[in-house]
């Protein structure tokens, strides 16, 4: 279940360029980090950029494995971060307690958030609000393809849960959805939704030449 996660900035040291920047508010906005292509290396950049993200926990694995020393086991938590409003993220944690692989779930997934275009590329539907996506993408993941469509207003979300969750935190409402390959791996299902997502930034608009 999505719920929001209060990151307190009070004892941070940057220790990048970037995070020194946002500190002291001459970097004000995430967009402006995304337009000017900087890797984020620091969560805390994003804690104090985008404090209305929430967090959802898609899936928790027992991982064992067989070792001279013998069995060991760890947790991996897949994690998916957004503002509902064109921010996703999603991170993959492993640690040997379940806590520490969503805390490191989250941290990656932080780490990973990107901006996605919505609009409303629908032949059905022409409101020209963002509600769904302005035109059809595909992400890969393992043996998982992804393919996202545009769908009128009011459809919702055609598509498995675990994509569901990773659209709606990234404020898509309405989309069909059409998914080859072993969908039953919920990381490869989660990631290629990921990818699919942000092809609809590698694509101009008529929007983007206003």
């Amino acid at each position: 279940m999505s719920r929001r996660r209060e990151n307190p900035l009070d004892n941070w040291v940057p220790k990048t360029e970037l995070g020194k920047l946002v500190l002291d508010g001459q970097v004000s906005s995430i967009y402006e980090i995304f337009e000017e292509g900087y890797k984020i290396k620091e969560v805390e950049i994003i804690d104090a950029l985008v404090p209305d993200l929430k967090d959802d926990v898609i899936n928790i694995n027992l991982v064992q494995k067989q070792t001279d020393a013998g069995e060991t086991s760890r947790f991996t938590a897949l994690v998916a971060v957004g503002n509902e409003n064109g921010l996703i993220g999603v991170g993959l944690g492993k640690a040997q307690r379940v806590r520490n692989a969503i805390e490191k779930g989250i941290r990656l997934a932080k780490l990973n958030l990107y901006p996605i275009r919505r609009g409303c590329g629908s032949w059905e539907c022409d409101c020209g609000e963002g509600h769904t996506l302005p035109f059809k993408v595909t992400g890969k993941a393992g043996s998982v393809i992804v393919t996202l469509l545009p769908g009128p207003q009011g459809l919702g979300l055609v598509a498995g849960d675990t994509a569901k969750q990773v659209l709606r935190l990234a404020g898509v409402k309405d989309c069909w959805s059409d998914t080859r390959g072993k969908t039953t791996t919920t990381n490869s299902f989660a990631f290629a939704t990921f990818e699919a997502l942000k092809e609809t930034m590698a694509v101009m608009t008529p929007s983007d030449w206003v």
